[in-house]
């Protein structure tokens, strides 16, 4: 059975494993980032390290990457843009290239947002489904949009970016409302703490003890994300939108709320036929839908 390494380049941390075609992973493991200091050049040394010592263990089929950015997706792949403040330098970087110049492996890359849409539609929430929109909620919001299984990309590789619709009369975007960073931002304001000093989960953790600022300010934010998945639903009238990212772990208190005000701000006509769930393959979603892109674009060069 073929073997791949797969990987998932976050700002915080590189997620890593060997993989079969099949899903199954035979090993995991995380190197941290260290992007800001290391730059665009110590993220490819370190892909290219873990793909060698992943390949020391056995024979590689190829390597399957998905990274933060806009990604021109491929077996030529490359990071269109990426932030300079998270990603120094990291804009322009011909990753998929430079893997496999240094390790003589075929390397499909593809957005970390895409794959991980891919990822649960290939073995997780989304199966079977014939349209898909996922959303992640994280430090910010992204999204993707599958027909059929594949990606729609855009004319530009950047469809899907929920988070950077533009608030009405403002010059804010929706991730300022709808991400951790917010959720945080809200509730240090409230118990005068420094964001530093907080976390997401114990944001959730005070606010199923009873604490009435934080589960305001989780209303606030799971408000603002519902607003945007209003427009999905009128937009694309997807089959299936998934809620993914460490904030949805919380489904048992977000759930309820977000079904709720979806029913209040979509006509019941296209509300009726999107059926909202959450992620089921956790961190591991990024890696296994690089795979599945990987797989795919392999099938369609025979």
């Amino acid at each position: 059975m073929k073997k791949y390494a797969v990987l998932d380049i976050g700002g915080t941390t590189i997620k890593y494993g060997c993989v079969t075609e099949n899903g199954h992973f035979l090993l995991k493991g995380t190197r941290p980032t260290l992007a800001r200091e290391e730059g665009s050049e110590g993220i490819v040394r370190k892909v290219v390290e873990i793909v060698d010592t992943i390949g020391r263990q056995g024979v590689l089929s190829g390597v399957a990457i998905d990274s933060a950015g806009i990604v021109k997706p491929g077996f030529a792949g490359e990071i269109i843009f990426a932030g300079e403040a998270s990603f120094p330098g990291y804009s322009g970087t011909k990753l998929a290239s430079r893997v496999t110049e240094a390790t003589g492996l075929p390397c499909y890359l593809e957005n970390d947002v895409n794959a991980a849409a891919l990822g649960e539609y290939w073995q997780g929430a989304a199966q079977g489904a014939a349209s898909v929109f996922m959303a992640t909620v994280g430090t910010g919001l992204g999204g993707c949009f599958l027909l059929d299984g594949r990606v729609w990309h855009g004319a530009r590789y950047s469809a899907g970016e929920l988070g950077f619709l533009r608030l009405h009369g403002e010059k804010r975007i929706l991730e300022d409302l709808a991400s951790t960073r917010a959720l945080i931002r809200e509730v240090s304001f409230t118990h005068n703490v420094s964001p530093a000093e907080l976390s997401g989960e114990q944001i959730f953790l005070w606010a199923k003890q009873g604490d009435e600022d934080a589960l305001l300010a989780i209303r606030d934010m799971a408000a603002a994300i519902t607003e945007g998945l209003s427009a999905v639903c009128c937009l694309l009238n997807p089959e299936i939108i998934v809620l993914g990212g460490g904030v949805m772990a919380q489904q048992e208190l977000l759930q309820p709320f977000i079904e709720q005000q979806l029913d209040t701000l979509v006509m019941p006509a296209m509300r009726a036929g999107t059926r909202l769930t959450f992620a089921g393959l956790g961190n591991d979603a990024g890696m296994l839908g690089a795979l599945y892109a990987f797989l795919q674009a392999d099938a369609s060069r025979l």
